[in-house]
């Protein structure tokens, strides 16, 4: 049997130092995989370009080729990726598959090799994501269930009581100590099949940031592709390092957005109301509880107001019928 194709694509977006470093760890591991690396700036409007191109014309004979592009728009994570992959190999192919590495993603020995082991040796499997912890060693949380009301209103409550209750919808799930069949993988790692993608499309670039590989691993579930966890393939991750998530102040806009679009899109407006619902409800009742124990809220500034406001002004302009369609068409089409 033939060895795989493989396009790495890594992600910038103002981050060039974490980029190369990523970029030399990637090297590292694509070393005798049939395959190339291409490095995509994400709009970033600064010197990454620069940067990036000087060093990767600068490296001297690496395992596998290297590109640089670089898009014209900052379109958030999905679009960045989508226009890596379109984009494709330097001989105008596509690969079987499609690594996608967070510029802050560093892939530790075997990683790559990992998940394309098991997706030849699972055929349903469409997208295989790694185990990632951070540079202090502590794992972070990357295998995860589909988002639901009641998912919605146990995140929200924070309650032993109603985490028992509710266990099965609980969307984190406990940390795996070995590979498993998961719901939806984190993007910081994970390997795409191309056969999948041209059956299901790519990422919906509705989705500026977040919700996005979650609303991929749903279309690839309902079409009877499985989502693996692959516990051996290691990834130590920065994170937050391009989004600035462990700074933020008030939760942007562009989060509520994802969130809204998701479960309109997956679910209806009905639903999407029932799971703002859910959230609204948990959040008072955990909020009551956190005051009266004299605890910390835990939520960023405004956040029941920013989420009420946002769904109440947003919900009548997401029409239910955009469920199916995915956002962005198929790399190749198929040979009959």
């Amino acid at each position: 049997m033939t060895d795989p194709t493989v396009l790495t694509i890594i992600l910038n977006y103002r981050t060039p130092e974490l980029t190369l470093k990523s970029l030399d760890a990637a090297l590292r591991e694509m070393a005798g995989i049939r395959g190339e690396i291409l490095v995509v700036d994400n709009g970033s409007g600064d010197d990454s370009r620069d940067v990036l191109t000087r060093a990767i014309e600068g490296l001297a004979n690496p395992p596998v080729p290297v590109r640089f592009k670089a898009s014209a728009r900052n379109g958030g994570f999905g679009a960045g990726n989508n226009f890596g992959m379109h984009a494709g190999l330097s001989d105008g192919s596509q690969p079987d598959f499609y690594s996608i590495l967070n510029s802050d993603a560093f892939p530790q020995k075997g990683a790559i090799r990992h998940l394309i082991a098991h997706m030849q040796t699972h055929r349903h499997c469409g997208i295989a994501g790694s185990a990632i912890r951070g540079v202090d060693g502590e794992p972070h949380q990357t295998a995860f269930r589909f988002p639901t009301i009641a998912g919605e209103f146990e995140g929200a409550i924070r309650t032993g009581l109603f985490t028992r209750l509710l266990r099965n919808s609980v969307v984190p799930l406990p940390l795996p100590d070995s590979t498993i069949r998961v719901d939806w993988v984190a993007g910081a790692s994970a390997l795409l099949r191309r056969r999948m993608l041209n059956e299901i499309g790519l990422f919906d670039e509705t989705f500026f940031l977040y919700f996005e590989e979650t609303d991929l691993c749903l279309r690839a579930a309902r079409a009877g592709w499985e989502t693996w966890y692959v516990r051996n393939s290691e990834v130590l991750h920065e994170g937050s390092s391009s989004t600035g998530m462990k700074l933020w102040k008030r939760t942007p806009t562009y989060w509520f957005d994802s969130r809204l679009h998701y479960f309109t899109k997956n679910h209806g407006r009905a639903y999407a109301a029932g799971a703002t619902l859910a959230r609204l409800t948990g959040a008072l009742l955990w909020r009551t509880r956190a005051i009266l124990s004299r605890r910390s809220i835990g939520d960023p500034p405004h956040f029941l107001r920013d989420l009420v406001t946002h769904f109440a002004g947003n919900i009548r302009r997401r029409p239910d019928h955009v469920a199916a369609t995915p956002m962005t068409k198929p790399l190749v089409e198929e040979s009959k």
